[in-house]
């Protein structure tokens, strides 16, 4: 397993060959994967449209309306980029995938205006 310092050595190289995503992306997929996994039971493998949904959850509990313009600084307008950043990160050994998980998984889970809305965020408060 990799230490964080390694983890960000091989990020910061896959930014240097494809800087669409701002580092924080990759980040905050890495936290939305561990907030993911913490809410399944028994603990599994997850589908592209599982993750999409969780993220979704764990964007809401941390930047509330904020969302999309969180989201846009880094380069990220809809779940297809939550897919892209998933399997650079694959390929670079930081997340897993089985043979049945692709890219189209990610593919227009929800729309992202309709599910960072404010009124959205109100909703996902206890």
């Amino acid at each position: 397993m990799d230490t964080p310092e390694q983890m960000l050595q091989k990020i910061h190289s896959l930014l240097e060959k494809n800087p669409k995503y701002k580092l924080e992306a990759y980040s905050f997929a890495l936290s939305a994967l561990h907030y993911t996994m913490q809410k399944i039971n028994p603990l599994r493998h997850i589908t592209g449209q599982e993750f999409c949904k969780g993220i979704r959850a764990y964007a809401l509990d941390q930047f509330g309306p904020m969302v999309c313009s969180v989201f846009e600084y880094w380069g990220i307008t809809g779940t297809i980029d939550f897919g892209n950043i998933v399997f650079a990160m694959v390929d670079l050994g930081l997340m897993r995938k089985t043979e049945e998980d692709s890219i189209n998984d990610f593919k227009d889970v929800y729309d992202f205006k309709k599910a960072f809305s404010a009124k959205a965020a109100i909703e996902m408060q206890p």
